[in-house]
């Protein structure tokens, strides 16, 4: 009796270590797959990458991290920035409707497929986006909010310049291929911070796995959430022409990291490269600080305005069309959107200070601008910023070229400046150095009374800074941007902005 009872307990034991090698083995294959499909996408001549200590700004990994390149489905990374931010500010709300047009249903796949002169929820709009990464539902958004998706577009690069992200530009709402629509690594790991930290209270739909859409129960392209610790989202996108790309935020005890990776040969070897990414530098991510924001909140639209039933979007384009701004609907003065940079902020904007695991590239040392102004249209879901001009100076310091830049993103716009002591100089007079614009105004003497009054109220922190006006674009929409020049670096000039701030004035600084 024991020999039968020791015998069925030897045969229960191998079973048991049998099946225990079969999970050990198949853990290690997995493991093995990913390390090669990960050292093979490093080598992929597309690819992008970088990991960002999300509560200090530090960066952990770069690899040609500000080379131009297509962003594909993360546009809808913008698209939703712009939705949370309308629903933060009241225009709209998370049962609004959202209505389709011709142009909204006839976009490519994937997309929900709803009809023209159908609807939507904006949470269903939401959900559609991070999960199926739905183009019908992102280009119905953008009109609803744009009024148009080309004026839509517009917007999202001036939100995206007013956040850093200097080298973004969009053309529409969704993604789909442009060859005008183009970001880098770096500018989508700001923009996942932003998303985090503006938005905390809609954040995380990010997260979500799956949601019912009619009969559909439609289940999240994002492999990485639910399957790595951590992993709350962000955005995955792919075209042929920008390949597989994904950008990830992990969360772990008490560690934050926004990690992107673009420029992927294949799904798995994407989620790979992502996996290794986040294996790597999450240990090494910061667990103290990190209550600051990192990335600038930009200025809220300048009013409030009651949200009535949803506009058609073709109503909406001929509202936009038909109606023009009187002078006397511009405000006398413009603030400024960006407060000043943290130090944190220019860890992640700046040339590293410090050697990175495989970099190639350091950043751009000049951001971009942008200024609100009176809606163009009476239609409350248009918002209320001026587009940012698609031209950025930058000045940069990269060890290879960057993909150029397509053609259609530059324009022949100048800078014209105008200092105190002269009428009209050429834009190379403007001081170098670090600057602190203070606002914007519609006329070269407004900036320049808002600069008296600033000055005034600065003290020694403005003492020997040179008040200048710069001019941009033409005709009726050209506005003039109020700054203090002359600070030797970056601390002068943040200094100079903090004496502001206590006087009640707002600014931000940044590199001439």
């Amino acid at each position: 009796m024991s020999r039968s009872v020791s015998s069925v307990s030897s045969s229960r034991s191998g079973s048991f270590f049998a099946k225990l090698l079969a999970i050990l083995s198949m853990a290690l294959t997995v493991v093995l797959v990913d390390s090669v499909n990960a050292d093979a996408e490093a080598a992929n001549p597309k690819y992008a990458g970088i990991v960002v200590d999300a509560k200090t700004g530090n960066v952990l990994y770069s690899e040609n991290a500000d080379r131009l390149q297509y962003p594909a489905s993360l546009t809808k990374m913008m698209t939703l920035y712009m939705t949370f931010e309308a629903l933060e500010q009241g225009r709209i709300r998370l049962d609004t409707p959202v209505p389709f047009s011709a142009h909204a249903a006839a976009q490519a796949p994937t997309k929900l497929g709803v009809r023209a002169g159908g609807t939507i929820t904006v949470e269903q709009g939401i959900l559609g986006l991070v999960t199926l990464s739905a183009n019908d539902a992102a280009t119905a958004l953008g009109e609803m909010l744009g009024g148009s998706e080309d004026r839509f577009a517009q917007m999202m690069t001036a939100k995206a310049h007013a956040l850093g992200m200097t080298r973004t530009t969009y053309r529409n709402a969704n993604g789909l291929p442009n060859t005008a629509q183009m970001t880098t690594a770096r500018d989508q790991a700001r923009l996942g911070i932003a998303l985090r930290q503006h938005f905390p209270q809609y954040y995380g739909y990010f997260s979500t796995r799956a949601f019912k859409f009619g009969t559909r129960t439609i289940r999240s392209h994002n492999r990485l959430v639910g399957s790595v610790r951590g992993v709350d989202g962000i955005k995955t996108g792919y075209t042929r022409a920008a390949g597989f790309n994904l950008v990830s935020s992990v969360q772990v005890d008490g560690k934050s990291i926004v990690s992107v990776v673009l420029g992927g040969t294949s799904g798995s070897a994407r989620d790979a490269q992502m996996r290794n990414l986040i294996a790597t530098y999450l240990p090494k991510a910061s667990s103290r600080g990190g209550n600051s924001a990192l990335v600038a909140q930009t200025a809220p639209a300048p009013e409030m305005i009651e949200t009535p039933a949803p506009v058609q979007p073709q109503k909406a384009r001929q509202q936009v069309a038909s109606q023009q701004v009187a002078p006397q609907q511009v405000a006398k003065t413009i603030t400024a959107a960006q407060p000043p940079v943290s130090a944190a902020a220019a860890d992640l904007s700046l040339p590293h200070k410090g050697p990175l695991p495989d970099a190639r590239e350091v950043a751009e040392t000049e951001v971009a601008y942008t200024e609100t102004s009176a809606p163009k249209s009476d239609n409350p879901l248009v918002a209320q910023t001026m587009p940012a001009p698609t031209r950025v100076k930058t000045t940069s310091f990269k060890q290879q070229a960057p993909v150029a830049a397509p053609a259609a993103q530059d324009d022949a716009a100048v800078d014209h400046v105008t200092t105190a002591s002269t009428s009209s100089t050429p834009a190379s007079a403007a001081p170098a150095g670090w600057v602190v614009q203070v606002g914007v105004s519609p006329s070269r003497q407004m900036a320049m009374d808002l600069l008296e009054s600033a000055k005034s109220k600065g003290g020694k922190a403005l003492a020997s800074a040179k008040p200048f006006a710069v001019a941009y674009g033409a005709g009726s929409d050209q506005v003039y941007r109020a700054r203090f020049g002359g600070f030797d670096d970056q601390r002068d000039a943040v200094n100079a902005c903090k004496a502001l701030k206590k006087a009640g004035i707002k600014c931000w600084a940044a590199a001439q």
